[in-house]
């Protein structure tokens, strides 16, 4: 799964051509790292019609701040350069896809 930076965030999820879900992570966050496994199978059945990424809050201030994310995990979806879904915590992978549904 795609790491993204504050430098590359523009680019890579505001300027991406399908939907993207970000979500907002930390190494020292338990919920961040069981959410791995979920992701990478999502972002796998997905690849056509979602972009799935990463972005590290504790080196991404920018991005982090501008988005206004204060928990961790916390899953944004952006389309057309847009947020337009924000989730906070860790869930399943059928939970995360029904919540995605409307997005996919």
């Amino acid at each position: 799964m795609a790491e993204v930076t504050d430098a590359d965030f523009e680019a890579e999820v505001i300027g991406a051509e399908l939907p993207v879900l970000v979500e907002f992570t930390a190494d020292w966050c338990p919920p961040c790292r069981q959410m791995g496994p979920v992701l990478a199978a999502l972002a796998d059945e997905t690849s056509d019609r979602l972009k799935v990424v990463q972005l590290d809050v504790d080196t991404n201030p920018l991005t982090t701040n501008a988005y206004k994310v204060l928990s961790m995990p916390t899953f944004m979806v952006f389309r057309a350069g847009e947020p337009v879904k924000s989730m906070v915590g860790a869930r399943p992978k059928r939970r995360l896809l029904e919540e995605l549904a409307d997005v996919l």
